[in-house]
Formats: structure tokens, sequence, C-alpha cells
């Protein structure tokens, strides 16, 4: 289905800012049709004729919908809209005429207006209709709430037909919570309680105040229930700027160990401050819930921060081990294994600084690039570029990951561009065990160079780590490789990451090693799921 935007600029010349305020209007509307107990239906004109196209529809939570089939993108005329033409026409709220029948279901209509408001803050001209259809086969004796609820709601649409609803949205703010059912209280001019709904009522009992809330004045309570002053003084003041026209953002009170949302709305129709409308929600169990969440992540870095501790002390270890070895392959199986369990640790303290099981992996794989061009035993200055972005990896992907590149990449630079002394002979991959043979000439003019790139396509992360050095032996097979290096990537790749890897010539000479693998459910694309 179309959204609204695309409804607009298709069949309208409405302007940018007009279809933003539609936007606004459709975005907060869900508030006017619960208090309205009826279907909103956002109309707007087509053409000169008297034609409608409807362009937004929102159902209530409190009573029946008038309309069991979705209206969105109806374009109507003719008697059938004539109420929406006497609002648009003559930018006034048209409550006239009797009740009309949607297959066995009798309704209410209504037309409202809808005002953008100039930028020196008067009110322009009318540039959509809010339809407002009620469900009259329901219909019975009002009770208390019910009447506050429609009274409020004839205010607000008042509002919306001077151009002052829905107010500014602050920054951050989303439109989901505290809504009509959670918690109403209304209030007079001077601030005082006029009306407070059962649902609100228990909210403030939570925060210890057991007496009834008519007549009270609201802004006072709230510095008097809440348990941190400044908070209380937030509130209140979040009142007072409601009773003043303006649109405070919402504020969370907190008493005796309670947490109440509250959202302040001016109450002005016809521009004239009437009073205010404040939504409550008690929120206690979402903030347990938040502070307990966050306990959790903290535990979680911090395993993760010492994870990285111990495996840095095994490296340094073995790093003394290193050194006190004198067999030369002792030696350097000791450093190979310093540099694993280092590469690892890389993931770990990353870990450490995230808020959740995932880490961007492109500052690893750079880090990882540069520390195997710094230990790798050549004598050639290799240099090392990525292309494309890994984006974010759960850890479960990242930490196998990260040993492979560890290992492919070392490969390239040690046996790609080998010392000067073994330029006789043919690369000997780490994982070969084969005899060496005569070695394929490299182009002088290149520049040493090794390649990472990585781009996501269909759930799969594609992976590959090319060299422009000597390349592979004629007769190479990676499957019948004795050392350890190949063997550790081939365990990794098929087992843990359950992907696959091939090494080949590169098209232009050199080594190629291309991965693919698999993202699972909880794989980013950037900031996004994948």
């Amino acid at each position: 289905m179309s959204t609204l935007r695309d409804l607009a600029e298709e069949h309208t010349h409405l302007r940018p800012a007009d279809i933003d305020h539609l936007h606004r209007i459709a975005g907060d509307w869900q508030l006017l049709s619960d208090l309205s107990f009826a279907d909103l239906l956002l109309w707007v004109p087509v053409d000169a004729d008297g034609t409608f196209l409807c362009v937004a529809q929102v159902r209530p939570t409190t009573a029946p919908t008038a309309y069991q089939d979705d209206q969105v993108g109806r374009i109507v005329g003719g008697p059938e809209v004539a109420h929406l033409g006497v609002a648009y026409s003559q930018g006034r709220i048209w409550r006239e005429g009797d009740p009309v029948w949607y297959g066995d279901v009798p309704a209410r209509h209504e037309a409202i207006p809808v005002r953008l408001r100039t930028a020196e803050g008067e009110a322009g001209e009318v540039i959509a209709v809010v339809g407002r259809d009620t469900n009259l086969s329901t219909a019975r004796t009002p009770s208390q709430l019910e009447l506050n609820y429609l009274t409020t709601a004839d205010d607000l649409a008042q509002m919306i037909a001077d151009g002052t609803f829905p107010p500014p949205r602050h920054p951050g703010e989303t439109t989901s919570a505290p809504r009509v059912g959670d918690g109403l209280v209304r209030l007079d001019a001077g601030g005082k309680v006029t009306y407070a709904s059962p649902n609100a009522q228990s909210a403030y009992r939570r925060l210890g105040y057991a007496s009834h809330l008519v007549g009270e004045d609201l802004a006072a309570l709230h510095r008097r229930l809440a348990g941190d002053p400044l908070d209380g003084t937030e509130a209140s003041n979040g009142i007072l700027a409601a009773l003043r026209g303006e649109a405070p953002p919402r504020r969370e009170i907190d008493a005796r160990g309670a947490t109440m949302l509250t959202r302040a709305l001016p109450l002005m129709p016809a521009g004239v401050p009437i009073g205010a409308l404040v939504l409550v929600r008690d929120i206690t169990e979402v903030r347990r819930r938040d502070r307990a969440l966050i306990t959790k992540d903290a535990t979680i870095r911090e395993i993760h921060h010492r994870v990285k501790n111990n495996l840095q002390t095994v490296a340094a270890l073995l790093r003394l081990q290193a050194r006190r070895v004198s067999m030369p392959e002792a030696r350097v199986a000791l450093e190979e294994s310093v540099r694993r369990v280092a590469s690892i640790a890389l993931v770990h303290e990353t870990l450490s600084m995230s808020s959740d099981e995932a880490v961007e992996f492109d500052g690893i794989v750079d880090r990882v690039a540069s520390a195997a061009t710094e230990v790798a035993a050549t004598e050639v200055s290799v240099g090392m570029r990525r292309r494309g972005s890994f984006g974010v990896l759960p850890a479960e992907i990242a930490t196998s990951l990260v040993m492979v590149l560890n290992e492919l990449l070392l490969n390239a630079v040690e046996h790609g561009f080998p010392p000067a002394d073994e330029a006789d002979e043919a690369p000997v991959p780490a994982a070969s065990g084969m005899v060496p043979v005569a070695a394929p000439e490299v182009d002088p003019s290149l520049r040493p160079e090794v390649v990472v790139s990585a781009h996501r396509f269909r759930k799969m992360l594609h992976v590959s780590v090319t060299d422009n050095g000597r390349g592979l032996p004629p007769d190479f097979d990676a499957d019948r490789g004795s050392r350890l290096g190949l063997q550790i990537v081939r365990a990794l790749i098929t087992g843990e990451l359950r992907g696959t890897i091939e090494l080949r010539a590169g098209a232009n000479g050199g080594t190629e090693a291309v991965l693919v693998v698999p993202l699972g459910r909880n794989a980013h694309d950037g900031r996004t799921q994948a």
C-alpha cells in the first residue's frame, strides 16, 4: 500500500511543508481517535470538483470501528463527501447531518478542517480535512469518563482546525506512550484537576498519593510526590508550561519505588488557553526491566574485559616462553600462537566497549591487517588495503572470522612476498606441506599489496584476501595441506562459521582466498538488520 506522502505527491499539489504537517497529525492522532471513540480518516482534495482522496486512517482502541475495510487510497466525490467539502471550503468543523450507514453499521459523520499555521503564527489556509466517523451501533448513555473524553476530543479537534495541534515533537520522542487508556487527567486554566480517570488515579496511588485527584493543584502535587526534588521541579514546570499554551517534553516522576511517565498537552481551542490534558502511565515494571538489562549489559562487558585481559596474559606468557626456546621451529610456533591469541583478544576488547553482543568489524580487520605487516617475516614493505565494509557482526561470527583473517593475512605477506634469500624458491603456503619448486616471476613494477574485500549479499558475507605476490605452485592442493595455519582456517570456516573457502590464483597474478560465510539473524549491516 502507498504511504501518505506517496499518495499526496501523486494525486495532489500540496507543498512539502503541507505534507509534513499531515504526517505530524497522523503520528499523533491516535489520541484524538481514542478520545472521540471514532475512526479518523485524513482526506485531501484531488480536484476542484470536490473529489477527495483518503491518505491515512486510524481506528479507536476505545470503541468499535466504523469501517471493517481499510479506506486508504479511496477517491470519492459527490454527495458522499459533501460534509468534507463544507469543512474544506468554509474552514469550520461540520457536525450537522443525519447518521449514515456503512453496510450494517450506522455511523455519524463529522469533518474537521486541517490548517497549517504560517511562519508568523497565523492560521493558514485549509490543506486537508479529518473525517471523524463514529460507530453508533453500541450507542448508550455516556459515563463521566466518556463525557470527559468527548469534551477533550472536541477541544483537540478545534485545535486541529486552528492549526495548533499536534504540538511540535521534541527530539528523540516517540508517539507510543502514554495513551488515553493508560491514564488521563484534565486540568482547568488554574492547574486544578477537574477529572482523573481510574487508571490515572491508580498510577498516582503507586506514587504514594491515596486521596482523590479532583481539586488538586497538579503542579504542586508533582513537586511533593517526586523523590528527587529536581525531577519534581521539572515535572511541575512541565504542567505550568502546558497551562501557558506550550508543549513541554515528557517527564518521569519517581517516588516510593514507582515510576510514572507524564505527557502534558495544552488545551487552547480558538487560541484561548482553557487548561491542559495530562496523560500518565505507570512504567515501574518497564524501568525495573531497563535497570536489570543495564546491569546485565555491564556484567557482560566486564566479562569480556576480563577475558581480554586473560588472553593478553596468556599471550605475554607465550611470548616469554618463545624468548627462552632455542629451537627455531618451536620459537616460530609459539610466536604464531601469540598472534592468534592476540587476534581473539581484539574481539573481546571491542565487545567490552559495546552495549550488545555485536562488534563493528571493520576496525578489528584494520588492526589485524596492520599487525600482520609488522610481525611478518619479510623484508618487503607490503601495503594493506580494505575494500568494502564488514559492518556489524555478532560475537560468535567475529571471534572465528578474526582468526581466519589473521592466518590468511600473515600467509599472504610471508609467502607472497618472502625474504630475499627465499626469492629463488616458489611460495610454500603455510598449510601446503609441499616441496618447493621453481618460483614464478613477480612483476617488479607492482607495489606489494594485500587487499581485503567484503560485501554482503542475501544474508551472506563474501570476503576475499588477495595479494599480488608470487602466487601458488602449479600443483597446489589446499585439502592435502598439513601445516597448522590452513588447518585452523578450514576448521573454523567449515565448522564454526558454516561457510566455504577457496584458495586460487588471482586474476592478475598472486593468490586469492575467497570466503563465503552465512550471516545469522543477529548479524547487522551497518546499524540495521542485514
